[in-house]
């Protein structure tokens, strides 16, 4: 016996439509991009985005997730493949020079500026939580290139790392501005002249 799925099949592909809400979430940010402005860019109806994806919030979440592993991957690689905690935050900030500018897509960070003018406290505070969890994952590798001699003893790994944070957050908001990659990669090596040598 052959059974049939219910309802039509979709008629949009849902990567594709995933990847048109991350461009209109991290133009826009969260708040001021409507369920409206998702389905128009989206090329799909009200019914067929609930269907696919559940609410807005919901959406905005694969998006932050799906975010975290393409456009926002750097970080991560950086970590992975670099042999000290310099190498690899200098490295991060290096990247996120060039994919906060690129063309293709919104400049900045779309975790940075989603959250600007965000009144939702559940979206506010996932995007916060993010940020944090980053900032304890810098002071670890910190900390690690401490107990591991590549920094000095006395480094302050939560200080560098709250400066490492600081320092991607301002680059982010100086690429919407208009800051260009060679702009940005200069920030990025004045920080790292303020870190302590080993």
């Amino acid at each position: 016996m052959v059974t049939r799925q219910r309802g039509r099949p979709r008629s949009f592909d849902r990567l594709t439509a995933l990847e048109q809400a991350t461009m209109a979430f991290w133009e826009h940010g969260y708040e001021t991009t409507s369920v409206s402005d998702l389905t128009r860019v989206m090329g799909i109806s009200a019914p067929s985005l609930y269907a696919a994806f559940g609410d807005k919030k919901t959406l905005f979440e694969e998006v932050v997730e799906a975010y975290a592993h393409s456009y926002g991957a750097y970080g991560g690689r950086a970590f992975a493949e670099e042999p000290t905690a310099r190498a690899a935050m200098e490295r991060m900030l290096r990247e996120a020079a060039v994919v906060f500018t690129e063309p293709g897509h919104p400049h900045g960070c779309l975790m940075i500026t989603a959250a600007v003018n965000c009144s939702t406290p559940e979206v506010e505070q996932a995007l916060r939580d993010r940020r944090n969890a980053n900032l304890a994952v810098f002071e670890n590798r910190i900390r690690e290139g401490v107990e591991a001699g590549d920094l000095p003893p006395d480094a302050d790994p939560r200080a560098l790392a709250r400066l490492t944070g600081a320092v991607l957050q301002g680059m982010s908001l100086q690429a919407r501005d208009g800051a260009t990659a060679e702009e940005l990669t200069a920030v990025a090596e004045a920080a790292m002249r303020a870190w302590p040598e080993a």
